[in-house]
């Protein structure tokens, strides 16, 4: 666990996927290809808690590691998703600093913070780990705040001081639609907003991350200084390579349908 919060903070590039569909079997295919995390959706995502807990079950064997999307900043949420043991938790709309505390305080095991701890979960291998993992949980768990509003821009120095606080991560779409900008390319307004965002994570010694559709889009963002970047999602994957294979189709239907004309001709 605690690789990625280290490797994360000290400003490594790490390249990640998002994962919508709730499925154990292309989270398994996906840590397969190699990316260092992914993110398991529960905000827009299908999945639920059981289809996180076998999602969660079937990386275990890679080398890449397992960051949840919880829907918002609540307690017994945060408790059931960290007991299962992924390497850290993303929020939703954090538009203040006094958000980003919650999500520490809620996060943490006391003395730092208010989360309970349970001896035989899975994060803590069903009791046999839990001594280490209730002395390793708070330094080691990646906390990400989404910045998705103009007023999260604004606040973005603040929350990024929140000590606890270790990534920020635009949501490109929600930002875009709350300043009334496209968001296909960071450029005019919308570049100015995540470009202060980026700027506000490094004075703090923080990172800022984004999920990007595209390679140019990740090329635009990490020349911005952006390095925790997710490329792709698996409901992107599928609707875009089966667009292509029907499309492939379709085309070599033509073709035999021109060359048979021609052939009759």
């Amino acid at each position: 666990m605690k690789w990625i919060r280290s490797r994360v903070r000290s400003g490594e590039m790490l390249g990640g996927a998002w994962l919508s569909l709730g499925s154990s079997v292309s989270a398994e295919i996906t840590a397969r290809c190699g990316f260092d995390w992914i993110l398991f959706d529960l905000e827009h995502g299908f999945g639920d808690n059981n289809d996180l807990l076998h999602q969660l079950q079937a990386i275990e064997a890679s080398s890449t590691v397992g960051i949840v999307r919880v829907p918002g900043i609540d307690g017994p949420t945060f408790k059931r998703v960290l007991d299962l043991g992924p390497a850290g938790l993303m929020v939703p709309q954090v538009d203040t600093p006094a958000d980003a505390a919650q999500i520490v305080r809620l996060a943490r095991i006391p003395p730092l913070g208010v989360r309970g701890a349970a001896q035989s979960t899975r994060a803590s291998g069903y009791g046999q780990d839990y001594d280490r993992y209730v002395a390793e949980a708070n330094a080691g768990i990646l906390l990400v705040a989404q910045i998705e509003s103009r007023l999260a821009v604004d606040n973005a120095d603040a929350i990024a001081a929140v000590d606890g606080i270790d990534v920020l991560f635009v949501g490109p779409l929600d930002l875009s639609v709350d300043l009334g900008v496209p968001a296909d390319r960071p450029v005019g307004v919308f570049a100015e907003a995540v470009a202060r965002v980026a700027a506000a994570a490094r004075r703090h010694g923080k990172v800022s991350g984004v999920l990007v559709r595209t390679p140019e889009q990740a090329l635009d963002y990490a020349e911005m200084g952006f390095t925790f970047i997710a490329l792709g999602s698996d409901r992107g994957a599928i609707a875009s390579g089966m667009t292509r294979n029907a499309k492939s189709l379709d085309d070599l239907r033509k073709q035999f349908a021109a060359r048979q004309n021609s052939a009759q001709g």
